[in-house]
């Protein structure tokens, strides 16, 4: 199917309508606070994707909060948040990226990619020249500066995407991801639609050969580098930025507008998803058409086993997973400039994981 504007902005501003929901806020958390005192604190281990931090912490001491049922992430990048699920080492993976075909095949098809909430990459610089007027960028532009081919704030196409902007004659000092990165994911495959210098030369992944530019880890690396290196160009998520009090570029989208960042124009960019009844969930939305779409936009996921070994942990992950889909979660997403699900969304995957 494919879900209309009018449906995924329904989804994200009216959340909080009960019949997105299967059960009532109250009976499953009295239930899992029954199950985490049986259990004598119990906990479940994370580790990966940076892109989301900031929405799981709030998330995972909310939860222990409610249920006493501790959640340990490791915040170490998707690449890293593969691989400890593919290793079995923790009992869910996180990543800004879906598993490819072949890293499903590794570990026999037994993940269920969990959407959690989608969220904006920005380009983010430090340029106190330009003053408070949020730069504007295309993705051409914004590709040749990742390639090394724009090197300099004053160069002319940077100037006639920003007329009347002063831009220092000045090196453009790039700062990308040095590890395996679901960010990184979500920017190059940006990137590889739109250019296809940067398709045929670099190409799109978690992690890539850069043609220049500084590395940092993470999205809080990139962001310090950023912060402490005046001509400095990053990508990081959204709320790394603003946290920071960092500037961050418009977009230039598929439609020729220029478009803010924020949780209205990331809806936008989801309005064209199609998930239908069998869907997997492993979807790329950049690039999206739509005048109010913001072009570097994605779902980020939970890796979960279909089929899990140790049962007692199934049952709280699965706690956690109804929880996060209540609208309370949902609002916090948005109090922290992620995206909530639409609720299209949020049935497929009650319906999906009822049938675990």
């Amino acid at each position: 199917m494919i879900f209309s504007r009018r449906a995924i902005v329904a989804g994200l501003f009216l959340v909080a309508i009960s019949v997105a929901i299967s059960c009532s806020p109250d009976r499953p958390q009295s239930g899992q606070r029954r199950e985490a005192a049986s259990s004598g604190g119990a906990a479940l281990t994370g580790a990966g994707a940076t892109f989301p931090n900031p929405i799981y912490t709030k998330w995972f001491d909310a939860y222990n909060q409610e249920t006493g049922v501790r959640i340990n992430y490791q915040s170490i990048g998707s690449g890293g948040g593969i691989r400890q699920f593919t290793e079995g080492t923790v009992d869910f993976g996180a990543s800004d990226a879906p598993m490819t075909d072949v890293q499903m095949a590794v570990v026999k098809g037994n993940v269920l990619h969990v959407p959690t909430v989608l969220g904006a990459v920005v380009a983010t610089y430090n340029l106190p020249s330009a003053g408070k007027t949020a730069l504007k960028l295309d993705g051409p532009a914004l590709a040749d500066i990742f390639l090394g081919r724009i090197s300099r704030w004053n160069d002319p196409r940077l100037g006639s995407l920003n007329p009347g902007v002063k831009l220092p004659d000045q090196d453009i000092i790039v700062v990308h991801r040095s590890d395996g990165s679901g960010t990184t994911f979500v920017f190059t495959d940006y990137l590889s639609k739109i250019s296809p210098q940067w398709k045929g030369s670099v190409g799109k992944g978690t992690s890539v050969q850069w043609p220049t530019g500084l590395g940092g880890k993470g999205n809080e690396g990139v962001t310090q580098q950023v912060k402490q290196t005046e001509g400095a160009l990053g990508y990081v998520e959204l709320i790394y930025a603003i946290s920071n009090g960092l500037p961050y570029a418009w977009m230039k989208n598929v439609e020729g507008a220029f478009v803010e960042p924020s949780l209205k124009s990331v809806s936008a960019a989801a309005a064209g998803s199609r998930l239908g009844p069998d869907t997997d969930f492993r979807v790329s939305i950049t690039g999206a058409s739509g005048k109010d779409s913001y072009p570097i936009a994605s779902f980020t996921w939970l890796l979960v086993p279909r089929q899990p070994r140790d049962t007692a942990k199934a049952r709280l992950l699965h706690g956690f997973l109804a929880w996060m889909l209540q609208p309370n979660a949902q609002r916090m997403a948005a109090d922290l400039h992620y995206a909530p699900l639409p609720v299209p969304v949020i049935e497929l995957l009650q319906l999906r994981l009822s049938q675990k």
